[in-house]
């Protein structure tokens, strides 16, 4: 197939079939510079009005925060803490005055990232508590959170650097560059239980007694890696823990709450029964005797512990039974002494295979002190309102997202068409052959998925969507650097792996006419793949009306193209 290579405007070039001809819009447009931060203009317009200080940044965004957010807020205890070390000093009660505090501190400071702070929020008496009962960094502590390690830097001496967010400064993930207390480098999601095996059987081999922690949410253990790594982490029976911090995030925010694991006293006292070491010592006693009775006796007793297991743990507890993992929980997530009670008791059982901790959190417990308000208007906006258009005159269009967050845009598409959207959450490669069905089923569906995950499902992409030349639209978000973001979701690579497929059609906008136009090009295309790419940023024009997009015109075989 020709091709060639044309300018994009962040500098990197991309191939391109020659059978399509890209044309420039008449009218001259310079390129936009980057857009400092990465705003949600929708979900912030109504508490806009509400802020009490509101001040101009240089891209011409409004940050409303509350006032005196610039004043030193007192905070001994967190100021006497140097190291996790330190937090042994502390009694439980001084524990819950210092994650009012870290709170306190976040909350003033983090607004400056112009990120979320609720995950760091409502993961701080649980990272106290880790840090509390286990000694890092001998004892190993992976975290697989996206946002929620904030409070850990706080506690490991990387404080003062943590508002910059610049080059060389600290990012919003772990990372063995900046600290000897971060395990494992994590951001893309779902690694912290398969590096967390291969710590502890290394450990194993090797003799020591040190101990390994893999925290995961309940966003990120939705990908089939964190299943993989449960049923390996099962069958090798590897001393290790893992902590599900269940935040309550779901795909379906309609799901009735009834169905959704509850605190509670009795669940608080179940969890410290089924952590204390007697009771676990008694339940393998039990299982030794009657696998001595016989396999009959045996396999009934097995029955009777699932059945009793799962009447007082919450659905689908059994689940991390069947992997192989000792599961324990629900446990209050604020509730440091009840996170001390029963992480000390796991911690003291060795020999006991891997467990897992249910952890519940509410990030809607600590409001965000900060609301952006962007006026500009960004590429997935013009996107959005250019596949609207397609979907009104073409009933076949449906819509697949992939990735850890959905961009506030694609309400728009999801609340006119909520039968034609699908959100799969963090199963980038379920979403692509789920895709390549939909096409096979005669539906023309755009799959949108952020550069650096579409990297996870490129093995479907090769063998169900571009080998059997099956007519999927991908729709690659957050392309080329991505500043604040961080390298681990660094959208650089998809222009050379995308464009060297055979039968793939790569196509890249300079700006939003020609985006415009792609979108109703890769409408129109059915007998093959087609992608095309645009950044995360704004838009040179705010007020840019969407026009109707013209698919760009194919030129002959015969002819060559520049």
């Amino acid at each position: 197939m020709g091709s060639a290579s044309i300018g994009y405007q962040s500098g990197i070039s991309a191939r391109f079939d020659r059978n399509l001809n890209l044309r420039r819009s008449d009218s001259t447009v310079s390129s936009s510079r980057p857009c400092n931060v990465d705003f949600f203009r929708k979900s912030f317009l109504s508490a806009a009005s509400s802020c009490t200080h509101k001040k101009e940044i240089s891209n011409g965004a409004r940050v409303c925060s509350f006032p005196n957010t610039d004043e030193k807020l007192e905070t001994p205890l967190l100021d006497s803490i140097e190291t996790p070390s330190q937090l042994r000093n502390l009694t439980v009660k001084e524990l819950k005055v210092l994650a009012d505090e870290i709170r306190t501190e976040l909350r003033s400071v983090l607004w400056k990232t112009q990120k979320s702070v609720k995950p760091s929020l409502a993961s701080v008496e649980l990272t106290l508590a880790l840090h509390y009962v286990f000694r890092a960094p001998v004892d190993k502590i992976l975290w697989d959170a996206v946002e929620q390690t904030y409070a850990h830097k706080v506690l490991t001496g990387r404080w003062s650097s943590i508002p910059s967010r610049q080059k060389n400064g600290v990012s919003g993930v772990t990372s063995r560059l900046e600290s000897e207390y971060d395990s494992f480098g994590t951001g893309h999601g779902c690694n912290s239980i398969s590096a967390g095996l291969g710590l502890a059987v290394a450990r194993d081999i090797k003799g020591k007694r040190d101990r390994v922690v893999a925290v995961i949410d309940s966003v990120t253990i939705t990908a089939g890696q964190a299943y993989e790594a449960m049923s390996n982490a099962g069958y090798l029976d590897s001393n290790m823990i893992v902590i599900l911090n269940d935040n309550r995030h779901s795909l379906h925010p309609n799901m009735a709450d009834g169905s959704k694991a509850s605190i509670s006293a009795l669940s608080s006292f179940m969890s410290k029964i089924q952590s204390s070491q007697i009771f676990r010592k008694f339940r393998e006693l039990a299982k030794a005797m009657t696998k001595k009775i016989g396999k009959g006796m045996y396999e009934w007793a097995a029955k009777v512990d699932e059945y009793a297991r799962g009447m007082v743990g919450p659905t689908g507890s059994t689940l991390f039974e069947e992997l192989g993992l000792y599961y324990i929980g629900p446990v209050d997530g604020h509730n440091v002494e009840d996170l001390v009670c029963v992480l000390r008791e796991v911690a003291s059982l060795d020999s006991m295979g891997p467990v897992l901790v249910h952890v519940i959190t509410e990030e809607k417990r600590d409001a965000e002190t900060t609301n952006i308000v962007n006026d500009r208007r960004t590429y997935s906006d013009c996107f959005v309102e250019a596949l609207v258009m397609e979907a009104e005159k073409d009933r076949d269009i449906v819509v697949v997202h992939a990735g850890i967050e959905m961009d506030p845009s694609l309400v728009t598409f999801q609340e006119r068409f909520p039968d034609r959207f699908f959100n799969v959450g963090m199963a980038e490669q379920h979403a692509v052959t789920f895709s390549a069905g939909l096409s096979s089923g005669g539906l023309k569906p755009f799959c949108i998925i952020p550069s650096a995950f579409l990297q996870r499902a490129y093995d479907q992409v090769v063998h169900d969507v571009d080998r059997q030349r099956k007519a999927v639209r991908f729709v690659i978000t957050s392309a080329g650097l991505v500043g604040s973001d961080g390298a681990v979701q660094c959208g650089a690579f998809d222009i050379a792996f995308m464009s060297c497929l055979p039968n793939m059609i790569a196509m890249a906008p300079a700006n939003e006419d020609e985006l415009v136009n792609m979108v109703a090009t890769a409408a129109n295309i059915t007998d093959r793949p087609v992608c095309f790419r645009f950044p995360r940023g704004a838009i040179v024009n705010k007020n840019y009306l969407v026009p109707a997009g013209l698919p760009v015109e194919s030129r002959s075989e015969e002819e060559e193209f520049y």
